[in-house]
């Protein structure tokens, strides 16, 4: 079995990291743009679209920081597999930057990246600044 690619994308957002955090890391806001509902229990965090339903374990959360997660179908077979967003602010300009670290197959990658500029853009319009 072939491990997966690990990529990551930046993204520029004016938005506040409390704010922004807000929306990577709480069911209620992360329905709001990645899945069209979640929800927890503990650390499990199940993520519902039209007809599907993955379940992924919150790995760690730092407070306006960052969030990691893994998909439970990854946990057997890729345990070094995570996705995570981790917000960036730019010491001298204050400049706001999401990255997302993702694991893809490698036929996947690029499949991969669009569907994450894609969330990326919905979480943008919620926060008011695309």
């Amino acid at each position: 079995m072939e491990d997966k690619v690990k990529f990551e994308l930046e993204f520029p957002i004016q938005a506040s990291p409390q704010l922004i955090f807000q929306y990577i890391s709480t069911p209620s806001g992360l329905s709001e743009w990645y899945a069209d509902n979640v929800n927890s229990r503990g650390e499990l965090y199940t993520f519902i679209w039209d007809d599907s339903e993955e379940q992924a374990k919150l790995l760690s959360k730092k407070s306006s920081e960052r969030v990691k997660f893994r998909w439970m179908e990854d946990e057997e077979d890729y345990p070094s597999c995570y996705f995570e967003i981790r917000i960036q602010v730019d010491e001298i300009t204050k400049d706001v930057s999401l990255i997302v670290t993702d694991f893809a197959d490698d036929d996947e990658v690029e499949e991969t990246k669009m569907l994450w500029e894609n969330q990326i853009s919905s979480l943008k319009q919620v926060l008011g600044s695309a």
